[in-house]
């Protein structure tokens, strides 16, 4: 029956796109930029960083919305064929839109994958044998500084008249980056070693721990479809009060119940953890918040850790 679900759902894609194809798009895409579609909050916000005044740039996903579970619809197939470039981050993390990258590149549809600048060293599997990849790149900045790379190599193929403007982009936003990295840096520094323990809804931050020396914890696994037990809670609670952990943290794109939950056991082994505040995750803020791009929303992250954890 699985195989039956795939060959009907690699058919009705193939179907989408052929039909994208047959698509007037004249009125979406009047301007004479570079037409491109990328999907997490983070990546669309590197592509306007990097791609600056020649490109437009539409995003699929929007604010809070968690990639590990978002389901491409039969329009966002066809807005990716009419797009001159499709960016993706890979690393599994877009799990449900494998196929459709696969068939785009196919259709020799002009794709950046952001997995393609990085390095196996880059990458962190958990699993043992099973190898599972971590997608969470965009937590250590040095690991963005090459997503960043990898972009502007994409741009430029895409788009060589305006290389010069490309790549003079990145080198600006390098240093941007650089000076991000020394910030978390100092940040993080404020915090003795011992209270360097990062508890979260999901795992999601163990670049931000690999890269800023950090044991980070999450409740849940690196999908955020893995439910969390009744047990885990109790273990991670046990280890809360063995460790005098002053707080825990939800996460803009995952419900808040789990770690209230977790809250709950540590009060009922009489011990107050106070829930530190909400990290950014798998998706970057918002204006209201002034967390709209990939740079607020680091500095956000790491002043609400180290506040929290003083």
């Amino acid at each position: 029956m699985d195989t039956i679900k795939r060959t009907f759902f690699g058919a009705l894609l193939i179907a989408l796109i052929f039909l994208a194809g047959c698509y007037n798009f004249d009125s979406e895409q009047a301007s004479d930029k570079l037409q491109v579609v990328a999907t997490t909050t983070m990546l669309t916000d590197l592509l306007k960083e990097i791609g600056g005044e020649h490109v437009e740039v539409n995003g699929l996903m929007s604010a809070g919305v968690d990639p590990h579970l978002y389901k491409a619809s039969a329009r966002d197939v066809i807005f990716m064929q009419s797009a001159d470039l499709v960016a993706y981050s890979g690393l599994e993390l877009e799990g449900k839109m494998g196929e459709i990258f696969q068939g785009l590149e196919k259709q020799k549809k002009t794709v950046i994958a952001l997995e393609n600048g990085l390095s196996e060293k880059d990458v962190i599997f958990t699993g043992g044998n099973s190898k599972t990849i971590d997608p969470h790149i965009w937590f250590d900045v040095e690991l963005w500084q090459k997503a960043a790379v990898e972009v502007s190599k994409g741009l430029i193929s895409a788009d060589p008249e305006n290389e010069i403007s490309y790549q003079a982009n990145v080198e600006a936003y390098l240093l941007e980056l650089e000076e991000l990295d020394l910030y978390v840096t100092n940040r993080v520094n404020e915090l003795p070693e011992e209270n360097r323990i990062l508890v979260t809804a999901h795992d999601a931050f163990s670049y931000f721990g690999k890269g800023y020396g950090f044991n980070v914890i999450g409740l849940q696994g690196l999908n955020t479809k893995a439910e969390a037990g009744t047990g885990d809670i109790s273990q991670l609670a046990d280890f809360i009060v063995e460790n005098d952990i002053k707080a825990i943290f939800i996460e803009s794109s995952v419900p808040t119940r789990t770690i209230e939950s977790l809250q709950a056991a540590t009060k009922a082994k009489g011990f107050d953890v106070e829930i530190g505040g909400e990290l950014y995750s798998d998706s970057l803020g918002d204006q209201e918040n002034d967390t709209e791009t990939y740079i607020k929303t680091v500095k956000s992250n790491v002043d609400t850790i180290v506040d929290a954890l003083k």
